[in-house]
């Protein structure tokens, strides 16, 4: 850490951390705990696929550069620290909600806790299930050490012969085709789970039963592996081409980080090690019997309702009413809806409407990532069929995404769609629609845009924002983008939209520098931001410039937090929460006092270098008195929360503000919010 910014990936690291608390708050239900540790280490993969990968690739390198914030020698280390810490952390909560399970009469038993009826139960299921998906490989037999995929995992076993040789094998645990956790027969209205790693171990004498070994050992390890995606410069390839082969590359990426079951026998782990060719800068990381804790975000639910969140069905907004025209509703004033506490399929339909409507010529689109069975892209098809002209531009580089998206292309490009594929050097992050209607000689466009994926899954756990608006001159400004998407030879100018990279560092330096000057004039000057990363520093420097102006700032920073607040000479007045709970904060809201007449922002955009330099973002400018409001009640109730939010600070320790009264749990209250609302309006 620097004396001003705190490195982004220990940063990161702190709001992992904060998952990690929510899987350990006895507040939170027993199976949503479960999926916490889920998500927890679904993270930590992507963290190493991601960000450790990149340290490691500047290390190979030999780049002794501070462009992280610390040398990536003594970077790695650092995380490599923080990582064995939480992974500790996260091995005691797991024993935690085993005991708090148990109390509720479930209980997660392994091969040497089964009665003899679920013993019999699992023989029958290994044979019929499991032993025709597994393939089991005897290390002698092989010349090269097999090829272990990223993420899997895998049983490493030690055979014991009778003469006492010793053989090695892999065994793989086919989650892919298998659910992780199978329930047993129960025992007295007790319920039982096992894992599926120990229904292979239960039966491992079957897997080598062509074998009379004296003594079988398994212990489950995990390879986690470089996620970057390599181009080449074979000029005679599509975009399309090169992003299919190199996501396929990908599966062979280098190794960055190694666990394993901390009780394996020191031979068989340096077997491992030395023929994986791992060295301790790849984060060897010894863990508990069981690893791919991100399975855990599907742990069953065997014991009731209780066990899990209260549902929260998605509201209608109050504009909008079944069986009328959306269009029609835009037409007559601004809609901003406000995921998951409102329905997404208010867009859906705006989509199915304009699809059918005679007078809708086009529909334009970015899509960067969408749901496996994505009613949206169902909807672009269906106004393909209806005669539409329709654009799409989708982002092929969307990490993890590029098999979905590059399917999508094509199906999209055989019907008849436009398909583009962003600007080279860009990713298009941007999240825009664009509906252009034909009456007679007179152009209409109606625009939506948002801080989120138009994604019906993520909407029920995303907190997102999307708007609807008929207001033309943004309407125009939009379709210039689009025509940039397809013609990028001269970027537009823009008077209403504010786009990366040409022109939102620029207007976030003058917002705050307006800022900056009113304190100094002695008149009022404050900026309220949420955001999901705050990392980039030319921001974070003229966010202390504008603090010891004497600014005062409010953010609500969901994830990364380079910004230290709370510091004298340095950020005293700035105050920094994150909101970790149900859903996911997702959403971008920026609010400038601006001398008294507020300037208001929805963006996709996060306050990060690669946002602001090496994407397409957009920040739209909200002109409506009434979604100001709201907009400004949206933090102004998160930076209230007293149940969820942790001070963000110097320490990281992601302290809880619980010490005031009553509660007010933000999330829960923004729901009963818009009920409210909804039933005033009724």
């Amino acid at each position: 850490m620097d004396n001003v910014f705190i490195n982004r990936e220990l940063s990161w690291l702190s709001f992992n951390e904060r998952v990690l608390q929510e899987a350990s708050d006895s507040t939170v239900p027993l199976v949503e705990r479960m999926k916490f540790l889920g998500i927890f280490s679904n993270n930590m993969d992507e963290f190493f696929k991601v960000r450790v990968a990149t340290i490691k690739r500047m290390i190979d390198l030999k780049l002794d550069s501070k462009l992280l914030g610390e040398k990536p020698a003594k970077l790695i280390q650092q995380v490599q620290y923080k990582v064995m810490r939480l992974q500790a952390k996260s091995q005691l909560i797991y024993r935690e909600i085993l005991k708090a399970l148990e109390q509720q009469d479930i209980f997660i038993v392994d091969e040497t806790q089964l009665s003899a009826e679920q013993q019999r139960f699992v023989y029958k299921y290994f044979a019929e299930k499991v032993l025709s998906a597994i393939s089991p490989i005897m290390l002698r037999n092989v010349d090269k050490f097999p090829y272990l995929e990223d993420r899997a995992i895998y049983l490493a076993c030690k055979l014991t012969c009778a003469n006492k040789s010793i053989e090695y094998a892999i065994v793989d645990i086919p989650t892919q085709v298998l659910p992780r956790f199978v329930q047993l027969p129960a025992i007295d209205n007790k319920k039982y789970i096992i894992l599926l790693d120990d229904i292979i171990r239960f039966n491992i004498r079957e897997v080598f039963a062509i074998f009379q070994y004296k003594k079988y050992e398994t212990y489950t390890i995990k390879l986690t592996r470089d996620a970057e995606l390599d181009l080449d410069n074979d000029l005679t390839e599509s975009f399309l081409e090169k992003i299919s082969k190199s996501v396929k590359r990908r599966r062979t990426g280098q190794p960055v980080r190694f666990v394993y079951d901390r009780h394996i026998p020191k031979d068989l782990l340096q077997y491992l090690i030395g023929h994986l060719e791992l060295s301790n800068d790849d984060n060897l990381i010894p863990g508990g019997r069981y690893h791919n804790f991100k399975d855990f975000i599907k742990f069953p639910n065997v014991g009731g309702q209780a066990l899990e969140f209260t549902p929260l069905l998605p509201l209608n907004h109050p504009a909008i009413h079944r069986g009328s025209s959306i269009m029609q509703t835009i037409d007559e004033q601004d809609v901003l809806l406000h995921f998951p506490y409102q329905k997404f399929s208010d867009y859906i339909n705006l989509l199915r409407e304009a699809a059918i409507d005679p007078t809708v010529k086009k529909i334009k689109i970015t899509l960067y990532r969408v749901a496996n069975n994505s009613q949206v892209i169902s909807a672009l098809m269906n106004a393909v069929q209806n005669g539409k002209e329709v654009t799409v531009v989708i982002e092929l580089q969307a990490r993890f995404d590029e098999n979905s998206n590059i399917y999508w292309a094509r199906k999209l490009e055989e019907i008849g769609a436009k398909v583009l594929f962003g600007i080279p050097g860009l990713k298009v992050h941007s999240k825009l629609t664009l509906i252009t209607k034909s009456i007679g000689k007179q152009i209409r466009h109606y625009s939506v845009v948002g801080t989120g994926n138009f994604h019906e899954g993520n909407a029920t756990a995303y907190t997102d924002l999307i708007l609807f608006t008929a207001n033309q001159p943004i309407g125009r400004e939009v379709e210039k983008l689009f025509d940039y998407f397809e013609n990028p030879f001269k970027y537009p100018v823009f008077k209403h939209l504010v786009v990366s990279p040409q022109f939102m560092r620029k207007k976030i330096n003058h917002l705050i520098d307006i800022e900056i000057a009113n304190a100094r004039a002695g008149k009022q000057a404050w900026i309220m931001v949420k955001i999901n990363n705050l990392a980039d520093r030319e921001v974070i420097a003229k966010l202390y410039q504008a603090n010891n102006a004497g600014v005062k700032i409010r953010m609500v920073v969901r994830g990364i937090c380079s910004l230290i607040p709370d510091q004298k000479d340095m950020s005293d007045n700035i105050e920094a929460v994150s909101i970790v709970g149900r859903y996911l904060e997702h959403s971008r809201i920026l609010i400038f006092c601006n001398g008294g007449d507020e300037k208001y922002y929805i963006s996709s955009a996060d306050w990060m270098s690669r946002n602001l330099n090496a994407r397409i973002e957009i920040a739209m400018p909200i002109y409506d008195p009434e979604i100001q409001k709201e907009l400004k009640f949206i933090i102004e109730t998160l930076l209230k929360d007293n149940v969820k939010a942790r001070v963000l600070d110097v320490k990281q320790d992601n302290r809880h503000i619980r010490n005031q009264y009553p509660q007010l749990s933000s999330q829960m209250f923004l729901y009963e919010h818009y009920l409210q609302l909804l039933n005033q309006s009724s």
